[in-house]
């Protein structure tokens, strides 16, 4: 009996030091939570940066896309002279000889009077200072040929767009064959109408005077209208000829050619002939017409 209650005692003692005692807080360094995610810090917001000066480190900045590069200064006298040089000597084309042919006029028509043919033509061979030239025209009407000459010229440049030409001239029709020696002066004057002046000294102190003058109206690149005086002078009667002195004959035309190419270019026209003077009286005494208009048809050709 002590036995027993010398062993239960002390555990009763035990149990109610137990119930009484205040809880112990418990050790929970072992065991973590969980942690939730950090929240991101907001960005900070950054200083201004100070101006940085470009130029002095050397780094152009590129220009705004409607400014220029840099100033443009107005153009001197020095600029001008560089950009457009005076060509000496025709330096686009140097000393190259070259060579040209034209049927400025190959045209035929059904008149009152016949059936004609008439032409008008040049070529020459040289470089842009110094040409030889030949040039000619003639006429035909019913298979007489009623009008033909043909020139042999020198030409040599004295201006721009300008040349002095001399040399002779042969006549084969009307009447006997004739030659004369000729000076002139061919080129383009203000306002573009092309010229041609030529003077002529024959046998028997006969002199005559030959002026020509053209222009090109461009209608459209390849459609263009081209009218064009012809006149002719004499120094004294030539009865043999039908031509009597002072001004001779008068012929106006008016021609419409379509350019397929340069080379190649069919045209219609309307020409106006009519002698004049001294040498329409001739005409008259000879039975023959002193006017003469027409409608033509032909084609310019060059190579």
């Amino acid at each position: 009996m002590n036995t027993l209650m010398s062993s239960v005692v002390p555990i009763a003692l035990a149990a109610l030091a137990l119930l009484g005692a205040p809880a112990r807080a418990q050790e929970h360094s072992d065991h973590q939570a969980p942690q939730a995610p950090p929240t991101p810090a907001a960005p900070a917001t950054p200083a201004p940066a100070a101006a940085v000066d470009h130029a002095a480190m050397g780094h152009a900045m590129p220009p705004a896309p409607d400014q220029p590069r840099e100033p443009i200064r107005p153009p001197t006298d020095a600029d001008h002279a560089a950009a457009f040089p005076e060509l000496t000597a025709h330096a686009a084309h140097g000393n190259a000889i070259v060579s040209f042919f034209q049927f400025n006029r190959l045209e035929t028509w059904d008149a009152d009077p016949g059936t004609g043919l008439s032409w008008e033509g040049q070529a020459w061979i040289g470089n842009d200072m110094d040409k030889l030239r030949l040039r000619g025209e003639g006429e035909r009407v019913d298979g007489d040929t009623e009008a033909s000459d043909v020139e042999l010229l020198y030409s040599r440049a004295i201006a721009r767009w300008w040349d002095v030409v001399a040399g002779v001239r042969h006549d084969f029709d009307p009447g006997s064959s004739q030659s004369w020696a000729a000076l002139g002066v061919i080129g383009l004057a203000p306002g573009k109408f092309e010229v041609e002046a030529t003077a002529y000294v024959g046998e028997s102190g006969r002199t005559a005077t030959r002026f020509e003058v053209e222009y090109e109206l461009l209608l459209t690149n390849r459609l263009i209208l081209q009218p064009l005086l012809e006149l002719e002078l004499s120094g004294k009667d030539d009865p043999q000829r039908g031509i009597g002195s002072g001004l001779s004959t008068a012929e106006a035309g008016l021609r419409l050619r379509y350019e397929f190419t340069r080379r190649f270019a069919p045209y219609i026209g309307l020409v106006h002939e009519r002698a004049v003077g001294n040498t329409a009286d001739l005409r008259r005494a000879e039975g023959e017409d002193v006017d003469d208009t027409r409608l033509v048809a032909g084609v310019r050709l060059w190579f």
